[in-house]
């Protein structure tokens, strides 16, 4: 569920990041969570860890790509 406003359409690098985010909040048990309240309902803890996360596979994704 995505809410634009002001009529800004989404790039292809925000829909990435968001289906990445909504991926891992799944995987951390969270989806629900945030289905019912929001992203906003996290925890600061919660809301890092899924950050930590998004970095960690980014950086995978980029070191796979770059090898030889």
């Amino acid at each position: 569920m995505l809410i634009l406003t002001k009529e800004r359409k989404k790039t292809n690098i925000e829909d990435l990041k968001g289906s990445l985010k909504y991926e891992i909040a799944e995987e951390l048990g969270l989806l629900d969570k945030v289905e019912k309240y929001g992203w906003g309902s996290l925890t600061a803890e919660e809301t890092g860890r899924i950050g930590g996360y998004m970095a960690h596979r980014k950086r995978k994704k980029r070191e796979k790509l770059t090898r030889p």
